[in-house]
């Protein structure tokens, strides 16, 4: 029986089911369309806790053995969260007014992020992390006006990154002769990609998704344009499953990786205080806490990736709870900057709510979920990383970027909610989330307080037992006196840092990023490509065309060429010698063309 029944839930793999939910949603009437879609997103949460550890579905894929569907706790853990988030943001998404079709390609987004997390062989993997980039531009571009521009930027930028990704999957498949994932069954003989040329191309493509310094732009300019449900969607899955990519890709850590995350904590923090645009400021916070997973990632112990994976988890609830109540903000108010704003708790006490419990979640307060996993992270930065030197006050620089950045996100979100929610009176009187809404923010506020005060809860879906020194290096406690301390230190020191900066940020217009440099290279410099291979074909095709009207003028009147260069000579030739001559010349361009 136990067989016959994990035998029907892997027959068919559940990206491929909701593949079919959402091309449903796209033709159903849309409340029947997003009832499909609350349901569809349930029933994979439920897959995702009852189908055994271990299970694959093999299949040949493009003449190459693959597995379309691999179960493990790190597979497990991404599916479970990405049930959870797809059942309230397609309620969200009918309570705010999106069009069926939208959903439909949201949800086709979700499908290609199962497909890419319980994928078990590179080649499945990069078909639906490439299928999931199609799908979010479509998610983008539905919204129209400048999310196209938008869109085509981050389309882009992601098939580049896919390109370095799947040449890297090649490179690899030549050192290790299959695309398995060494866990499989039958799979490869070490895991990961191999080093070299290899793991940088890898680690490249993959930071693109999960938004490397300098390989982040794409984030802050593409979340904020879109549906403000499509930004909820959006929110959740490349980067999530850029993380997931990069542990399957490096799950032995690289001291590369983890210092390029804890820059990331710090980068997006500071950007993100720089910003007005709601929308925005929250973008560049997905680079900071994913920040915090990259690290966990290249630490590369147990206790590490236990952390990245349980911060996966938290971000994904207390993120979308902030790109929810943002977009409720923006479905009342109509504005999106902060400037705009104020006063906005007495009219709109639910949103205000569930914006301070996402706020304290992200900040790492105690007694929320983001003190539980971002505390496994820091505790690891702390006990395993050997390849981070100490630098002062018996911490490693990794951990002092990780806290820095856990400063600013305080700074970031007690700024945010200072002029949205309390600054001044409100101006107008502006309704509250209406009930679906409502429903869906307060649903994931209670899992932000669960997870947060019950962290047993968390640590029983991850995929290391972080309270057990036989397998982690350090046995974890959420609530130690150091601990709490610690949490409440960031918090005091985030709020004397925006005391202290509050008037200097309230004159600072937009701060310009990267894209200010590459968006104006790329555009000039494509047109400059563009033009020159337009002029240069335009030259070449005068002087064919010169060199053809000489060519027939001196066939039809050989004696008039002499004469206009100056030559005094009479041409007399017959026509047999003179076709003859043509015959030669035109051999001779003819081999000569053939040489070049």
């Amino acid at each position: 029986m136990t067989g016959a029944l994990t035998g029907a839930m892997t027959a068919v793999p559940p990206g491929i089911v909701l593949l079919a939910v959402a091309a449903l949603v796209a033709f159903l009437p849309r409340r029947a369309g997003h009832a499909l879609g609350v349901v569809a997103a349930g029933v994979t949460v439920a897959w995702a806790l009852a189908v055994p550890a271990g299970v694959h579905v093999r299949a040949a894929f493009l003449g190459f053995e693959a597995v379309l569907l691999y179960v493990d706790e790190f597979s497990r853990l991404m599916g479970l969260i990405f049930g959870i988030i797809g059942v309230v943001a397609v309620l969200y998404s009918y309570a705010s007014e999106a069009e069926g079709i939208q959903t439909a390609f949201a949800l086709s987004y979700v499908a290609t992020s199962f497909g890419a997390v319980f994928a078990g062989d590179w080649l499945t993997l990069l078909f639906f992390w490439e299928l999931m980039a199609v799908t979010s531009t479509l998610l983008v571009w539905h919204y129209r006006g400048a999310a196209i521009r938008a869109g085509f930027r981050y389309a882009l930028l992601h098939g580049l990154g896919g390109t370095l990704f799947m040449a890297a999957i090649l490179a690899n498949y030549v050192d290790a002769g299959t695309f398995l994932f060494a866990s499989v069954p039958g799979g490869a003989e070490t895991a990961g990609i191999a080093a070299g040329l290899p793991a940088a191309l890898a680690a490249i493509g993959i930071g693109v998704n999960v938004g490397f310094i300098g390989l982040h732009a794409w984030l802050p300019d593409t979340y904020p344009r879109p549906h403000i449900a499509a930004s909820v969607f959006l929110c959740v899955f490349t980067t999530k499953t850029g993380v997931y990519g990069m542990y399957r890709a490096f799950p032995d850590g690289h001291v590369a990786i983890a210092y390029m995350g804890g820059g990331m904590a710090v980068f997006g923090a500071t950007f993100a205080l720089f910003q007005n645009d709601m929308r925005r400021l929250l973008s560049y916070h997905i680079q900071s806490q994913v920040g915090y997973m990259v690290a966990g990632v290249g630490i590369g112990t147990t206790l590490s990736q236990a952390g990245a994976f349980a911060h996966v988890f938290n971000h994904i609830l207390y993120k979308g709870l902030l790109f929810m109540t943002a977009g409720v903000v923006i479905y009342r108010t109509g504005e999106e900057s902060l400037k705009k704003l104020g006063g906005l708790a007495r009219e709109m006490p639910v949103t205000a709510g569930a914006f301070t419990v996402a706020a304290l979640s992200i900040a790492g307060f105690p007694g929320f979920n983001g003190f539980v996993s971002k505390g496994i992270v820091i505790s690891a930065s702390h006990y395993d990383f050997a390849n981070g030197p100490l630098a002062f006050g018996g911490r490693t620089t990794l951990e002092w970027l990780l806290m820095i950045g856990g400063v600013g996100t305080f700074m970031s979100f007690i700024k945010f909610g200072y002029y949205a929610f309390l600054h001044g009176p409100a101006e107008r009187t502006v309704a509250d989330a209406n009930p679906g809404q409502s429903v869906a923010m307060v649903a994931v506020a209670a899992l932000c307080v669960v997870y947060g005060v019950y962290d047993a809860a968390l640590f029983t879906i991850l995929p290391f037992d972080v309270t057990t020194e036989t397998v982690v290096s350090h046995a974890y406690v959420t609530y130690t006196p150091t601990h709490v301390v610690e949490g409440l230190a960031l918090a005091a020191a985030g709020l004397i840092g925006f005391l202290v900066v509050k008037r200097p940020l309230s004159k600072l217009g937009r701060v310009p990023d990267v894209d200010s440099l590459y968006n104006p290279a790329v555009f000039y410099g494509t047109r400059g490509l563009v033009v020159g291979a337009t002029e240069l074909y335009a030259a070449v095709d005068r002087l064919i065309v010169r060199l053809t009207r000489l060519t027939v003028q001196a066939v039809r009147d050989p004696q008039d060429v002499v004469r206009r260069v100056g030559a005094d000579v009479e041409i007399r030739a017959g026509i047999g010698r003179s076709v003859l001559v043509l015959t030669l010349a035109a051999a001779v361009a003819m081999l000569v063309l053939l040489g070049a």
